[in-house]
């Protein structure tokens, strides 16, 4: 796997380089061999630090874990964990997934935009009408089952995620509810839509 360590605010040594590279190795291929590629970015944040993890296992599935310590090593071992509890959670479902459907498989390409309200991070209100486009790039919409989109989301540790829904053809979102529950829209039910 090609892992590339970052520091913001703070100087990777040496050492802490070695523990992220051997620990998120040994992680990550217990569950899988091939992995893809990683990142690791070690953040300091007042007296703590954060380690944000994100790990490309194979074609379009995607793995992130993040935690806050008082101390590097134990930021980043505790995203470790994070990660390799989901490698272990979801581990024969994802072994599923590549095996089936990859003649199926169809993704739609659609234009991604990150906003932020201002450089300085300030909310200004709402006077505040033209956000700055941070940035702009092409993403996929995949086709998946709802369960496949919950997984993902899970994996990708987001908010949510836009699918196409692989039983009738339409476009579906997952969520997190402020509850922790999942939130599924279905706008139409899959009425008025043939399978491909």
């Amino acid at each position: 796997m090609q892992l590339s360590v970052t520091g913001k605010q703070i100087d990777v040594g040496d050492a802490l380089r070695g523990h992220i590279t051997t620990t998120l190795d040994a992680a990550v291929s217990k569950y899988f061999d091939n992995a893809i590629e990683g990142s690791v970015t070690i953040a300091r944040r007042g007296h703590a630090f954060r380690a944000d993890i994100s790990v490309h296992i194979g074609r379009n599935i995607l793995i992130q874990g993040h935690a806050e310590e008082g101390d590097a090593y134990a930021a980043f071992d505790a995203a470790c964990e994070r990660i390799a509890t989901r490698l272990r959670r979801y581990k024969s479902r994802l072994r599923d997934h590549r095996k089936s459907n990859r003649a199926e498989d169809e993704v739609t390409l659609a234009s991604q935009y990150i906003l932020a309200g201002d450089e300085d991070g300030e909310d200004k209100g709402p006077e505040s009408d033209n956000p700055v486009v941070v940035a702009e790039m092409e993403t996929g919409i995949e086709t998946l089952t709802v369960s496949e989109a919950v997984m993902r989301m899970d994996l990708a540790d987001t908010p949510a995620i836009l699918f196409r829904n692989r039983a009738h053809g339409g476009l579906n979102m997952v969520y997190r509810r402020s509850d922790g529950n999942i939130g599924w829209i279905d706008p139409d039910g899959g009425k008025n839509r043939t399978t491909n």
